[in-house]
Parts: structure tokens; C-alpha cells; sequence
């Protein structure tokens, strides 16, 4: 923390150290005045300048936005890029902006809803200006059985599914959860049941993830352990 300079090395030229001189002008301010204002002036020069981060979301692997300086509470530039596997298709998408060092987490998150049906993302972040301007490396999902399975099922229009199958879990997908959220533009209601990562708990509503050409507001997620595959 900074130590304000002015208010020890001012008490005496002021008349407010230990002992005074009468030879000494007094000044025209008062001594609480100027100290009051020199506390202010502490103050400002103490705020700082906003860190100021890339901010931009769009289909395809880069995007590129313009600079925007960040709320007083966001320390942190991200860079991500996500990948929508549907049944074939396969959509990418890319984000960038302001967040804070605790909503930020580097590395791999997915979801998992049943057999080529997967959202990925691989996100980095980092705290200096502008240092989200590089684009990400090519998202690479682990598709390594890791004998884990969840309770599965997916909907739209709609908030609540039942599940009505169990889908197996990938890598690091250690989680079985239920997402429940808004697709733009439209404004459509989804929801789905499925396998996770970890770090996929910790989303918190109203997160905007990019999904091809269209764009998630995740609402709700619940997460529990998943178990064992059986067999």
C-alpha cells in the first residue's frame, strides 16, 4: 500500500509538528484544510487507471473487438474459444473482454450430453492491458472414456428435461449436471442433463457462452459426482 507523502512532511511547515517558530509565516490556508485536501488528493492518485482488455464475441475461431476499459472491480482479460459439437455439425466460436481473477479460470471446460453432443471451451487468462489480443491455440476436447456416467437429456422451450438415458463421461468430465438457460437472439428456453468438469460449477448465472451463431445465458447449474459406469 502506498504511503501518502504529504501529511508527515507538511506538519511542520505548517505548524503542526512539535514545535513552531514565530518567525514563521503563517499561511493563508488553514492546517486542516490542506490536510483534508491533501487526504483527497491521496485518494485519487491512489484509484489508478482501469485495466483496459480486447471485448468482442464472434463466430469462428478469432475475433478481434477494440479496446474497453474494464469496471474498477475487474482485474483480469480473458480470451476464450468454444466449440458446439451437434450430431456432425460442428460450430466455433470465440470471446473476449473483462472479467475478475476469481470468474476467470485458465484451461479446458466442457459439458457433455450424450454421444457427439458437447460444449468446449479453452480459456486464458491474464492481467496486464490488452494482453487478450493473441488468439487461443486450436481447441482440442479429450476423448478418453474415463469410466465415469451421468444422467442424460437436453430440451428447448422448456427449462426442466427428464432424463431418460445416461451418457459417459470424457477426460476430465468428473461431474453430472443440470444447465438450464436462455439462447439469443431468440430468447429461447433450454435445458440439459449431462457429464462436466469441474470448473464448469463454478459458471455463474447470467455468464454469456458463444455457441456458433448463437449466444447462451446460462441461468442455473447444478453439479454432483459422477458415478461409476457400471459393466
Amino acid at each position: 500500500v502506498q504511503t501518502c507523502p504529504f501529511s508527515a512532511s507538511y506538519k511542520k511547515s505548517w505548524g503542526l509538528g512539535t514545535s513552531t517558530h514565530p518567525s514563521i509565516m503563517k499561511p493563508s490556508m488553514k492546517p486542516e484544510t490542506f490536510l483534508l485536501a491533501s487526504v483527497l488528493l491521496c485518494t485519487l492518485l491512489g484509484l489508478g487507471h482501469p485495466l483496459d482488455c480486447w471485448v468482442c464475441i464472434s463466430p469462428g475461431p478469432f475475433c478481434h473487438g477494440t479496446m474497453q476499459p474494464c469496471a474498477p472491480e475487474e482485474d483480469t482479460c480473458m480470451a476464450a474459444v468454444y466449440e458446439t459439437h451437434r450430431v456432425g455439425d460442428v460450430l466455433v466460436s470465440s470471446k473476449k473482454g473483462c472479467t475478475t481473477s476469481s470468474d476467470c479460470d485458465s484451461g479446458f471446460l466442457s459439458f457433455n450430453d450424450g454421444p457427439e453432443r458437447n460444449i468446449g471451451s479453452t480459456m486464458r487468462c491474464c492481467q496486464s492491458n490488452g494482453c487478450n489480443k493473441d488468439p487461443l491455440p486450436a481447441f482440442r476436447r479429450n476423448l478418453t472414456k474415463n469410466g465415469l456416467r451421468c444422467p442424460s437429456c437436453s430440451t428447448f422451450l422448456k427449462e426442466t428435461c427428464t432424463p431418460t438415458d445416461e451418457t459417459l463421461c470424457f477426460g476430465e468430465e468428473t461431474r453430472c449436471v443440470t444447465v438450464t438457460g436462455l439462447m439469443h437472439p431468440a430468447g429461447v428456453k433450454f435445458a440439459f442433463w449431462g457429464c462436466a468438469t469441474e470448473n464448469a460449477c463454478h459458471i455463474k448465472p447470467g455468464t454469456l457462452v458463444p455457441s456458433g451463431s448463437h449466444l447462451l445465458t446460462i441461468k442455473k447449474i447444478s453439479c454432483l459426482p459422477s458415478p461409476q459406469a457400471s459393466g
